[in-house]
């Protein structure tokens, strides 16, 4: 409560600008209605989920700054910063000064009025040990007596005094000047000087030896009940585990010449000189092959939707089949789908995703501004659209709709933020050098794995896109950073050459368009040719079967004719003409109707009739010849219709021979039940040994394996609301709820599994579409998920119980 009414005393000492910008670089923080009071602002802003979205967002420094702040404690003053940090010249303590600025502005950090300075509550959380430090002596002493108090005093030296408070606050008093931590350690024997040294410079989680406490088992570690009996080390009485050395007493022995890390410089590159006319070429160059293959890929996908999996996305062989027919790689197509659905121009309709009505908005626009809409989206896509594997290292589908990826958007804005600071004029030598650069812009962002230098893949990205050329941040870049869409669309028209509405059709039978097409010419392209090369030329080639796809999607010859001589820039030459008139007078020479049956007869006047029948109109009947009608009902309905309305119709085979209609008695299947009463126990068991020695004597080896081959190939699932057999178990419930590809045999035997602890061998389909056979044990249900140790990765894995197809019992 303390530090909540400080930041309200701060953020009420602000001026309007200053608090603006607070809340300006807090928005996210800061939602409506609008905080009534600075006190309520002050609650907000020091929200755990508040400091969470900020975080992230930061540079190296601020992170470092933060961590010290959070290793000294509540508050510190300014001074104690600086020298934990070493900053004792101007220039780093002027940086070290705008660091406190900036994370002044983001609402983390403020000063008190009293020379100390204040962080938000949860901030601190953020770090287990931070600096590799454990807690400070004040709180680690917490459920200390005033006895165990006094007797430390008394081991160093000092006159206890009369209070627990007071005894308190001189024992932090003492251990907080290194000199005399120091003196103390200088005079303690060998053991316990090198088991503190080592304590002290143990880094953050790395494992230590344990300690016990120094009343209770006398096999302690050399040295260990001396530093407890003067509170260098403290026993947490409210956990077992070692023993925890106060920060400052670490502090102390790390030495004065001990700094914690800060680095407000970001590392240096290798740059090289670079015009604005140069970098405006390349990424003018990048940005027109993209659109023009992004343009590609969604006609593509508006000819044919892709197909998505049964895990979801859109798998290898659909990404594949796009890339072949757009001409454009793998990493173009990958980024094209995921911008453009989240951009809202792909969707998905039920097991394929389709472009939206709002693809068609955006087909007809230029290609500056389609280009712009995929750019936007790309900011801030919270995943990275063309990484290709996962932990396992298996292919992943596209739009497979991956959980949201902080680490991944900042990844993309730690790269804007680098290329930003570049020296104007300057951009790297090399591309792959700008990942330590981003490091240190964005810390807490995501590297992949399959990323062979830092970050990779998000560089490649925005090269693809054009908002990186010749290493250096383009325009382009410059107002994506900036999330100016207006400046955005206006880069995008000046850098983007116009589209060509005019191809070149030469004898050859190819149509070559040099530049990007324009939507409606590359749309009557695709539609009559098909598409060869893209890039700066695009090529489109002739062929009896495009022709034949246009004539067959209902094109008239004469209408094809006309709009290829409409975009040509020279005469149509006469092959083609040619082409287009042979394909289409071939065309439609054959053709074939859907046909559910085939009624024919010897009398044309009866099939008149009968085609004529108004009440046999729902049969669907069409004339084909004089004595041939076909209907699209069924045989059978056909047949009983027309010996409805008192015609005598017999049916064919399939070899066209009178089909006999013999009717055959209906048996029953299922036994007489025995008798329920009027019989002795005695008799009972007379009629049943007599049953018994008739079946075996009446059913054969052959009528036995007729009736098993006959039974249910397996158990009928459970209906317990109808009437049916309950549930086994509970376990066997819950898992037929979720894994709804299992039949209830393989239920009952994962449900005995999981149940009895026994190893199980399942069919399980993974995230990337594929399927593999995995081995399981020490399996434990959590709905809708299976924790279990997994025998081929050797490691825990979370399984999913719907993607369970089979389920098989473990040899042996």
């Amino acid at each position: 409560m303390k530090s909540r009414s400080t930041l309200a005393t701060w953020l009420g000492s602000l001026d309007a600008s200053r608090l603006a910008r607070v809340l300006g670089t807090r928005k996210d923080a800061v939602s409506p209605p609008e905080p009534r009071s600075v006190g309520e602002l002050a609650d907000r802003l020091q929200r755990p989920g508040s400091v969470a979205l900020v975080l992230p967002r930061l540079g190296l420094p601020h992170l470092q700054v933060v961590e010290a702040l959070a290793a000294l404690g509540a508050s510190a003053s300014r001074d104690a910063l600086a020298g934990l940090l070493g900053a004792a010249d101007d220039e780093t303590t002027r940086e070290l000064e705008a660091v406190l600025e900036a994370l002044a502005d983001h609402a983390l950090v403020w000063p008190d009025g009293t020379e100390k300075l204040r962080m938000a509550g949860p901030l601190r959380q953020a770090w287990d040990g931070p600096l590799g430090l454990d807690a400070p002596l004040e709180e680690l002493l917490a459920g200390t007596t005033s006895d165990e108090l006094r007797g430390m005093l008394a081991a160093l030296g000092v006159k206890p005094p009369g209070t627990k408070p007071q005894r308190l606050a001189t024992l932090v008093e003492h251990h907080s000047d290194p000199g005399q931590i120091a003196v103390v350690v200088a005079k303690a024997p060998a053991a316990a000087r090198e088991l503190l040294e080592r304590r002290a410079n143990a880094a953050a989680g790395e494992p230590v030896q344990f300690i016990m406490s120094a009343h209770s088992s006398p096999g302690l570690e050399p040295g260990a009940r001396w530093a407890l009996e003067r509170g260098l080390l403290i026993q947490d009485r409210h956990r077992c585990g070692p023993a925890r050395i106060p920060a400052e007493v670490a502090l102390a022995l790390r030495g004065p010449g001990w700094h914690a890390p800060f680095q407000p410089v970001p590392p240096s590159a290798g740059s090289a000189a670079v015009t604005p006319a140069e970098v405006d070429h390349e990424a003018s160059a990048a940005a027109a092959a993209f659109a023009a293959r992004a343009t590609s890929v969604l006609s593509v996908c508006s000819a044919a939707a892709p197909a998505r999996l049964k895990s979801g996305g859109i798998g290898a062989r659909e990404l594949a089949r796009i890339s072949k027919a757009a001409q454009a790689d793998d990493a173009v197509v990958r980024l094209t789908l995921e911008t453009a659905y989240a951009a809202g121009l792909l969707g998905r309709d039920g097991d394929r995703v389709a472009p939206t009505g709002a693809y068609d908005a955006w087909a007809e626009q230029e290609l500056p501004e389609q280009f712009a809409v995929l750019l936007q989206a790309w900011r801030n896509l919270p995943l990275t659209p063309t990484k290709v594997r996962d932990e396992d290292n298996k292919a992943l589908p596209a739009l497979a709709g991956a959980p949201p990826c902080n680490g991944c958007v900042q990844a993309r804005h730690g790269l804007l933020a680098a290329a930003a600071q570049l020296p104007a004029g300057q951009g790297v030598r090399v591309a792959s050098e700008l990942g330590p650069l981003i490091a240190w812009h964005r810390p807490l962002a995501d590297a992949l794995p399959q990323d062979g230098t830092p970050f990779a893949t998000v560089i490649r990205e925005a090269e693809l896109f054009g908002v990186l050329a010749r290493g250096a941040l383009s325009a382009l870049g410059i107002h994506l950073r900036t999330g100016e869409a207006e400046g955005l669309s206006a880069e995008c028209r000046r850098l983007l050459p116009p589209a060509t509405a005019a191809a070149r059709i030469g004898a050859d039978l190819t149509a070559v368009v040099t530049g990007t097409p324009s939507a409606r010419l590359a749309a009557l392209l695709d539609s009559v040719a098909d598409r060869e090369t893209s890039g700066t030329a695009s090529v489109w080639r002739f062929s009896a079967g495009s022709i034949r796809r246009a004539l067959d999607a209902g094109r008239v010859p004469e209408d094809i004719e006309a709009d290829l001589t409409a975009v040509a820039s020279e005469p149509l030459p006469q092959p083609l003409s040619y082409l287009i008139a042979d394909t289409a007078r071939g065309h439609g020479r054959v053709r074939i109707a859907a046909a559910a049956c085939v009624l024919h007869g010897d009398e044309p006047a009866l099939l008149a009739e009968l085609a004529a029948h108004r009440k046999l109109a729902k049969l669907g009947l069409r004339q084909l010849a004089p004595t041939v009608l076909i209907s699209r009902s069924p045989l059978d309905t056909a047949v009983a219709a027309l010996r409805a309305e008192g015609y005598a119709p017999v049916a064919e085979t399939a070899e066209g021979t009178v089909r006999v209609e013999k009717a055959r008695p209906r048996r029953g299947t299922a036994p007489v039940p025995p008798p329920r009463g009027g019989t002795s126990a005695k008799d009972s068991g007379r009629i049943a040994g007599t049953r018994a020695t008739k079946a075996s004597a009446a059913i054969d080896c052959s009528t036995l394996a007729a009736r098993l081959l006959a039974a249910p190939p397996t158990i009928s699932d459970p209906a317990p609301f109808d009437g049916g057999v309950p549930f086994a178990t509970d376990t066997e419930e819950i898992v037929a709820g979720w894994a709804k590809h299992l039949p209830y045999g393989d239920v009952r035997q994962l449900a005995h599994a999981i149940d009895t602890g026994r190893a199980i061998t399942v069919e399980y389909v993974a995230a990337s579409g594929n399927r593999t056979v995995r081995t399981l044990s020490r399996l434990m249900l959590d709905p809708p998920h299976l924790e279990a140790w997994c025998h081929l990765r050797d490691a825990e894995r979370v399984f999913t119980l719907s993607r369970v197809h089979s389920v098989m019992s473990v040899p042996g």
